[in-house]
């Protein structure tokens, strides 16, 4: 399942999108794994997805190493205009 949220700056450090992020496991208690990425640049979503979500940094994509599952990934220039991206895995309890 992918999704995209977006919120406000003025919402930000306002434990909204903890809060969101608590609502999506909690409709799927069934998952044992839950995956992401995001640009490495993007260092509020790597803060959110490691400090307050409690994901784990898994892989580090990158022009010598590109997502093996991404067919648009594997070449060296798309990771020339910051197409580096970390991959995140959160382990749930069983």
């Amino acid at each position: 399942m992918g999704c995209g949220l977006n919120f406000s700056p003025d919402a930000h450090s306002k434990g909204i999108g903890t809060a969101a992020w608590k609502i999506v496991e909690s409709l799927y208690p069934e998952t044992k794994v839950w995956e992401t990425c995001t640009p490495y640049f993007e260092k509020r979503n790597i803060h959110f997805y490691v400090n307050k979500c409690g994901f784990h940094i898994v892989e580090f994509f990158n022009g010598l190493h590109p997502d093996p599952r991404d067919p648009e990934t594997g070449y060296t220039e798309d990771f020339e205009d910051g197409g580096e991206m970390f991959r995140f895995e959160k382990v749930m309890n069983s």
